[in-house]
């Protein structure tokens, strides 16, 4: 540790504070989303490395109420959006509305001007309006009458998209999707995790009163990203994150043939810097300065699922990606 701290130049009292500063937001969203452990590094994740998050489920898993959590606990500007297919793209960035009083076109900023933007069924809205966000996402800016107008730091996107219901949606383009990070699956809650939502419900828990204070500032936020950029990692773990890409590319001469013909498209540069990111930060919420295999491997799922295209035929014989994402790491050998 003590020669990874000296080459990294993080001390033991930066990754002091950054321990404290996800232990403020761990309180503070357990007090209000039961579980979703998962989720929450997700989340963190993505707020440390600024990374936007795609959270896949059926209704009613606490997406929403995680979004607002997370918000809240660093005191972060929040906006939802729910996504409907006459959503405009000025609905999102903005306009510019003439004001007759003074003769002029006053700009009005969209919902996307803030910290933290979840939008809810993302794939509900048009091609032309899922493109509006493209440029806030990787421009960080919107444009607004000709003219740039930039977003927030820190900005982070988590989009929400229900896998059961397709009347009345739009397929994410392949672009669209390859600028999200990490794409994380909830699960239902445990019956006691369930029972504990509605003991909470029960006690006002989440009533508006009883909101709890921020748990580290805006400022601690943007601290400990910078920090997460200084975490090491290892040539041997890079060449091992770009080999996991590459096998995806090159699927027939590494895996399996009969599970090598379902992959159509593997994933591009993207995933290599988002494995990258993320275990940076994986590693800083884990209490290190260095990154590790197994914190690519826990993040290989979250990573790859939504960057490997997969044919028909893996539906019609019922296969995952995530089963070939595990065939991918066993085709790459550890460091």
């Amino acid at each position: 540790m003590l020669q990874q701290t000296a080459a990294t130049g993080i001390d033991a009292s930066e990754l002091a504070r950054a321990q404290q500063f996800v232990g403020g937001i761990v309180r503070s969203f357990e007090a209000k989303v039961v579980g979703q452990e998962r989720l929450r590094e997700t989340l963190v994740i993505g707020l440390l490395t600024g990374g936007h998050v795609l959270l896949e489920s059926v209704p009613g898993l606490a997406k929403t109420t995680a979004a607002q959590a997370l918000a809240d606990s660093v005191s972060a500007d929040f906006r939802r959006i729910q996504c409907t297919p006459d959503l405009l793209p000025s609905d999102i960035a903005g306009t510019q509305i003439y004001d007759a009083g003074k003769g002029t076109f006053v700009t009005q900023l969209g919902p996307v001007h803030a910290n933290i933007v979840l939008l809810d069924e993302i794939n509900r809205s048009s091609a032309k309006t899922q493109s509006a966000m493209l440029e806030a996402m990787q421009e960080r800016q919107t444009s607004i009458g000709g003219e740039p107008y930039p977003l927030p730091q820190p900005f982070l996107v988590l989009a929400t998209q229900n896998p059961i219901e397709q009347e009345g949606t739009y397929r994410l383009p392949e672009a669209q999707m390859d600028r999200f990070m990490v794409k994380d699956v909830l699960d239902y809650p445990s019956p006691a995790e369930e029972a504990e939502v509605i003991r909470r419900i029960d006690a006002g828990v989440f009533a508006d009163d009883r909101k709890p204070p921020a748990a580290v500032s805006l400022d601690a936020v943007s601290e400990v990203q910078q920090l997460v950029r200084r975490v090491y990692i290892d040539p041997a773990i890079i060449r091992y994150i770009v080999g996991l890409a590459y096998v995806t590319r090159n699927a027939g001469r590494y895996l399996e043939p009969g599970l090598a013909k379902l992959v159509e498209f593997g994933a591009s540069p993207r995933a290599s810097i988002a494995f990258s990111q993320a275990a940076r930060a994986l590693a800083i919420l884990d209490g290190r300065d260095h990154v590790i295999p197994e914190d690519v491997k826990k993040l290989a799922h979250r990573v790859l699922r939504h960057r490997i295209v997969l044919g028909f035929e893996a539906v019609v014989e019922g296969t995952s990606v995530e089963t070939v994402i595990d065939a991918v790491l066993a085709a790459v050998q550890t460091p």
